[in-house]
């Protein structure tokens, strides 16, 4: 592991990794996500990886001692020294860390913390290599830019987790896993059940891959119509998917509810989990506002008992589905 400390005086952009993300929240809010160990380690990392903190001493000298613990078993230990913090503008810290056993890397990296007004912020990550080769290096071998992404749309969801209760909604289908897993993931199987009760689905394109869409199109029995999409963020086969859920329109963009003027968040954030016990699959479904203003989550609020029948319904045509004698 190194522990050299690179200069940030005069560092050219060969030299620096940017990461920016605006958030719908407030930047207390945000802070405290980003600063408070227990909920660091819900969101810290890229998909699929853990995070166990050792320490994280946030002061001016301070340590942050944690190690990351990949999707492949590997570990990556990792060390920051806290330089500056200004609650609730900026943090500064040095970092050496790497793979366990592996070639280690080091940067200054500067966390800024801009309230934009109207509950949003923006955060702004800057980490500044000892030379252009080490910042190459880290993003070939490391996926930093990628990884970075990441773990700044995992801390979204963390923040939506913390501003509002989710929807959730619990069903156990007499159908294996494998197969209640092909109905959520097979277009063909998803256009024969997915929707409210009496609703069909007589158009669907399916990109099934994180970053990957399903399009859809479903017709009420009183003639209503509507677009919607799935814009995949994890899957993990056959236990779990997760997916941002909007309104949409034919050339598959983000328009608001389609029936009410009332405030509903444009973006909702989707969890499905797949149990099985015995044969049977039990299917867990959680939902909260992502990105939302205040006024949409409380729409979203507003609405519970609509969605419990919107859901459902769902349901209930997904169990119908899987007793049907050939699924």
């Amino acid at each position: 592991m190194s522990n050299a400390t690179p200069s940030t005086s005069a560092a050219g952009p060969d030299r620096e990794l940017v990461i920016s993300r605006e958030f719908t929240a407030p930047r207390d809010l945000v802070w405290e996500a980003m600063t408070d160990p227990k909920h660091v380690v819900n969101w810290w990392g890229p998909r699929g990886f853990s995070t166990t903190i050792e320490t994280m001493d946030l002061r001016p000298g301070g340590v942050w001692k944690q190690t990351l613990h990949g999707p492949d078993g590997a570990n990556y230990p990792n060390k920051s020294v806290f330089q500056e913090v200004v609650r609730p503008e900026r943090i500064v810290y040095s970092h050496g860390g790497g793979r366990e056993g592996g070639p280690g890397t080091s940067f200054v990296a500067t966390w800024t913390f801009d309230d934009l007004g109207g509950g949003r912020t923006r955060v702004t990550i800057r980490m500044v290599f000892p030379t252009a080769a080490d910042r190459e290096r880290v993003i070939r071998e490391f996926g930093a830019q990628e990884g970075g992404r990441q773990t700044l749309e995992r801390l979204s969801e963390h923040l939506a987790a913390r501003r509002s209760q989710p929807f959730v909604i619990t069903r156990e289908f007499a159908a294996p896993r494998a197969l209640v897993w092909q109905a959520w993931t097979e277009r063909d199987r998803l256009m024969q059940w997915f929707g409210p009760k009496g609703f069909k689905m007589p158009l669907a394109k399916l990109d099934f891959r994180p970053g990957g869409m399903f399009h859809y199109h479903i017709t009420g029995p009183n003639g209503a119509k509507v677009w919607g999409r799935f814009v995949y963020r994890e899957i993990v086969p056959p236990s779990k998917l997760v997916w941002v859920n909007s309104f949409s329109d034919p050339a598959g963009g983000i328009t608001r509810h389609p029936f009410t003027t009332d405030p509903w968040p444009l973006q909702l954030l989707t969890v499905v989990t797949f149990a099985e016990r015995a044969g049977k699959t039990t299917v867990t479904l959680n939902w909260w506002p992502l990105d939302a203003t205040d006024e949409e989550i409380c729409g979203f609020e507003a609405k519970r008992e609509s969605m419990q029948g919107g859901w459902g319904g769902t349901l209930e045509q997904l169990g119908n589905y899987l007793a049907a004698p050939t699924p």
